[in-house]
């Protein structure tokens, strides 16, 4: 069964508490954003598998460690997980980045793939897939599915702000993906926002409305 992970470092939780506040603007937002998905990035890769490799150093030479090449991937959630792929790039610039476009529509209210492009090797890239917000989990279910459908056997998830009722539906639909939050918030409300929250990450992260 996938894990759920809660990052409560204090880096995280100070920089949250002013991605929550409406009165954050929208360059300071995206900024903060950036920030906090560098930080979460710096936790997911810890496990990453190292190799010994032999350097010189100004004195001598020494035995260090290098990262054993293991794949990666960002697969931003479009609009709003764009906010989050710099700010990880700037820890990995080797990643490639794919993208899943999803809307919800009106009428069934479950989302439908609008567009997907993704790296050509990625059933061998361990993924992350971004989005601020994890609210119903109904688009990242089928952002999941849809990197299943052509090929991927790695992925992991990674949220700002996560709903009880998104994390459950993901864990359910796919029970080997784990989840990697910054907040775990109370739940959702009756328009689907989550609750407390931060509003909508997109039309904050792009000054749209």
């Amino acid at each position: 069964m996938g894990k759920v992970y809660v990052f409560d470092h204090p880096l995280i939780q100070h920089k949250l508490t002013y991605i929550r506040d409406k009165n954050t603007g929208t360059k300071e937002f995206r900024e903060l954003v950036d920030e906090v998905a560098g930080l979460m990035a710096f936790e997911i890769t810890r496990d990453l598998p190292l190799e010994e490799v032999e350097v010189e150093t100004p004195v001598t030479h020494a035995k260090s460690k290098v990262l054993a090449g293991k794949k990666l991937g960002l697969v931003p959630i479009l609009r709003a997980g764009l906010g989050m792929v710099d700010g990880i790039l700037k820890l990995i610039p080797a990643a490639k980045v794919g993208h899943v476009g999803l809307y919800r529509d009106p009428e069934t209210l479950k989302p439908v793939e609008y567009y997907v492009k993704l790296p050509s090797d990625i059933e061998e890239r361990e993924l992350i897939v971004l989005d601020p917000m994890l609210a119903t989990g109904g688009s990242a279910s089928e952002a999941i599915t849809s990197l299943k459908k052509r090929g991927a056997k790695n992925i992991k998830l990674m949220c700002m702000i996560a709903a009880p009722e998104g994390v459950e539906i993901v864990k359910e639909e796919h029970p080997d993906v784990d989840i990697y939050l910054a907040a775990l918030d109370e739940k959702l409300n009756e328009k689907g926002y989550i609750v407390p929250g931060l509003g909508d990450a997109g039309d904050r992260l792009f000054g749209t409305k």
